[in-house]
């Protein structure tokens, strides 16, 4: 009876026992992620994103707020892009209003970099891979986004860049794609304006992360502080041959 008696203890204790060891376990995975394969997996998911996207067409809305005034816009843009692998971007505004000068100075300005720096020979250099950025796990290297599990990324630009940022990446922790990026351009694109503080979040459409929300801020002894809030919506993707577009 006593054989029996701890034969039954040990078999109850094993069963309660298991799933704390299991999670402790996965816990300990979790806190200490190997970077290598980490940063090994953000560059397959980059590179896959490249290899695999012919091309899109987005809608994008611009509202550009002056000061910490978010309640009134200084001006506003909706544009149809249009983006070929072979050629880079190209805009279409559709409407726009507000006042002429910030339309100009700002949002323009922002299409043209955002033009030039999509064509090809320059995207590679604007890429978040380990090509363009030194990568580190973050102090807290997991977190939680839109129902997401992410790892967290502390990067640092390898070189000065305007379209190249030091801050956060959060990627998806089980197959690396980009979930949201926060941080500072390591350079200015604007003259005698600061480097942008820029947050990008992205949502996963046929198994490719794309940008969803974004948001710039700077200033400038002209125009003071500059805040300009980006929407994506109605994505229609055209993948290479043999694989179907997925919109959203």
């Amino acid at each position: 009876m006593m054989e029996r008696r701890r034969l039954l203890f040990a078999k109850f204790g094993l069963i309660v026992l298991a799933p704390y060891t299991f999670a402790s376990g996965r816990t300990v995975a979790q806190q200490a992620p190997d970077i290598g394969s980490v940063v090994r997996g953000v560059d397959a998911s980059v590179k896959s994103r490249i290899d695999r996207l012919a091309g899109y067409t987005v809608t994008e809305h611009y509202a550009v707020f002056r000061g910490k005034d978010e309640a009134h816009l200084a001006a506003e843009m909706l544009v149809k892009t249009t983006y070929n692998k072979q050629t880079g971007k190209s805009y279409e505004i559709v409407s726009q209003s507000g006042s002429s000068l910030w339309r100009n100075e700002v949002l323009r300005t922002l299409l043209d970099n955002e033009k030039r720096m999509s064509q090809p020979g320059n995207v590679e250099t604007a890429l978040i891979d380990s090509a363009n950025y030194e990568m580190r796990l973050d102090a807290n290297p997991r977190d939680s986004l839109n129902g997401r599990d992410c790892l967290v990324l502390d990067i640092t630009p390898r070189r000065t860049s305007e379209y190249l940022f030091k801050g956060r990446l959060w990627v998806d922790a089980q197959d690396f794609a980009i979930v949201q990026l926060i941080g500072t351009a390591s350079k200015s694109a604007f003259f005698l304006a600061s480097a942008a503080e820029v947050s990008r979040q992205y949502e996963e459409m046929d198994a490719l992360p794309m940008a969803t929300h974004a948001q710039a801020i700077s200033g400038s002894a002209l125009l003071g502080q500059t805040v300009v809030k980006i929407d994506y919506s109605n994505y229609q993707l055209q993948l290479i041959p043999g694989n179907q577009a997925q919109a959203k």
